[in-house]
């Protein structure tokens, strides 16, 4: 396999171009490409919107997948070609989409495939609609949790004073608290998202310094 020029990074992989219209993720840390392989897989058998990925062709670390065109949903909103609303409003639907898929290894009726980090970069626009990457996180569990990491996610963008996100990410914040309305559970599955990420290692001290301040600002939207 002939690996071409890098094309994204992220905090925990590279991304190089393949031939044929295929890319290559290539983790910098111990993670098992496999494990997010399987999911992705899995959620596309069932009608959700990722990249085709190539087993034959995937390892432990690298995984190969069909290249996405278009812009992300992050960088479509500070365009101006998506308003926050309609971004707020597509989150949500994937998000719900998602959870409609029952979980593939859990025997608990109530569980479902959940992302744990589906936020604006993590959507692409592509010409047949949009198609959610990076499965890193991909776990089983109860929908009020990918919710509710979704939500903190871009909270924490919005509390950072330092940030150049911060007011669009409020917006955009305020739009997915709005249209997920009572999928969105304010107390426990809020709280354990804040543990996630306050135990998330590659979040840097003052990321996760912000958490308090995002999850009252979460608390505030939701109470409007």
């Amino acid at each position: 396999m002939e690996i071409g020029e890098l094309v994204g990074a992220g905090r925990s992989a590279d991304v190089y171009a393949l031939g044929d219209g295929r890319v290559l993720r290539r983790y910098r840390v111990d993670v098992d490409a496999r494990r997010e392989l399987e999911i992705m897989a899995y959620v596309a058998a069932h009608g959700f919107p990722v990249p085709e990925v190539f087993p034959g062709e995937s390892s432990a670390t690298d995984l190969v997948m069909r290249r996405v065109s278009g812009p992300t949903l992050l960088h479509a909103m500070l365009a101006g070609q998506v308003g926050i609303e309609e971004a707020g409003r597509t989150l949500a639907g994937l998000l719900r989409r998602l959870h409609e898929i029952p979980a593939r290894v859990s025997g608990d009726p109530r569980d479902r495939i959940l992302h744990l980090d589906l936020h604006p970069d993590n959507v692409m626009l592509t010409p047949d609609g949009p198609v959610v990457i990076d499965w890193s996180n991909a776990r089983e569990g109860r929908p009020a949790l990918d919710c509710a990491l979704s939500v903190l996610i871009l909270a924490q963008a919005a509390v950072d004073e330092t940030g150049e996100l911060a007011a669009a990410a409020r917006e955009a914040a305020g739009a997915l608290v709005a249209s997920l309305g009572e999928d969105l559970d304010p107390g426990g599955p809020l709280e354990d998202a804040q543990a996630r990420r306050a135990a998330d290692r590659g979040l840097s001290e003052r990321e996760v310094s912000l958490l308090d301040d995002a999850v009252a600002l979460i608390r505030k939207l939701a109470a409007r």
